[in-house]
């Protein structure tokens, strides 16, 4: 019996795709990640489907995990130096929404 395998994350390291580590932190304290995770939501899409499969290429994440990635980063206040009017309007979105399941 040997030592134990080594395991697989679960999610393939976003780094690897946009060619650094996700610790980097850029201007702002964000990560490179961070700042894609950003980039792809800034972005108008055609239509269903193309955005998951834009953050599966080029993130190397599931459309699951960039959407909790995203939700962080809503709360994050460097998000929001970084980029105040994808953040703004993201709260905005998120806050309608609430209020519509609440209301």
């Amino acid at each position: 019996r040997g030592p134990p395998e080594p395991t697989e994350p679960a999610e393939p390291a976003a780094s690897a795709e946009l060619g650094g580590s996700d610790d980097v932190r850029g201007p702002g304290g964000l990560s490179e990640r961070d700042r894609a995770v950003l980039a792809v939501e800034r972005r108008g899409w055609p239509g269903p489907g193309a955005k998951e499969r834009a953050i599966r290429e080029q993130l190397g994440i599931s459309p699951t995990r960039y959407y909790q990635l995203l939700g962080a980063l809503l709360d994050d206040p460097r998000a929001a130096e970084h980029d105040p009017v994808t953040v703004n309007r993201l709260r905005r979105i998120r806050a309608a929404k609430r209020e519509h399941r609440e209301g």
